[in-house]
């Protein structure tokens, strides 16, 4: 007869627990659901923004330049659209991969970084919340609240960057989750690992 309360309180302990497991386990998937559907919307406007250049590399060129010149000067935006093309299209099967992220980002500002020397006085820069930014030669101090700087796109449309930074705020967010005890160990158990965001 003594025994029956021990045995109730240990069920009672383990009911407790396996609620609280399937609570934790449940709002940590939400927020990996929410950082997957956020990268879909990322992962559409950078395809807008591959197709806006590519369609400017090989619409007509100027009459007047040299064709050797010319496709000498478009050769490192080529490469590196294609470059960013080929790793979108890797990042898109598994967008919580930190390495993968990485190499996006990387990709991303070399992409970036080539646009702008073909096309100096093409950039536009938005803000997370989608205004304008500032020009990209005034873009010295960092932003605040933690946020990456804005990117000088080459399409002229703020969905890219209110895309990355709600990927970016995702991200955030999920991962500050599946590091609070005891979450963490929910996310251990069921091996969630952090992602990365879109510097």
């Amino acid at each position: 007869m003594s025994l029956l309360p021990e045995s109730l309180a240990s069920w009672i302990v383990i009911a407790v627990l396996l609620f609280w497991f399937v609570g934790a386990y449940n709002r940590l998937v939400r927020l990996r659901a929410a950082v997957l559907q956020s990268y879909g919307t990322l992962d559409a406007a950078l395809r807008k923004q591959l197709d806006f250049v590519q369609a400017s590399i090989t619409a007509a060129p100027p009459a007047e330049a040299p064709a050797n010149e010319l496709l000498s000067s478009i050769a490192p935006l080529q490469a590196s659209t294609t470059q960013l093309g080929i790793l979108l299209g890797a990042t898109r099967s598994r967008p919580l991969d930190a390495g993968g992220m990485a190499a996006l980002a990387t990709a991303l500002q070399v992409w970036i970084g080539a646009w702008q020397r073909q096309h100096p006085d093409a950039v536009t820069m938005f803000e997370p919340d989608g205004t304008l930014a500032r020009p990209t030669q005034q873009q010295q101090q960092p932003s605040l609240q933690g946020a990456p700087d804005p990117i000088a796109w080459p399409e002229p449309s703020a969905a890219a960057e209110i895309a990355r930074n709600q990927f970016n705020l995702a991200v955030k967010q999920y991962n500050a989750a599946i590091a609070q005890f005891p979450a963490v160990l929910v996310a251990w158990a069921v091996r969630l690992r952090p992602a990365a965001p879109l510097l």
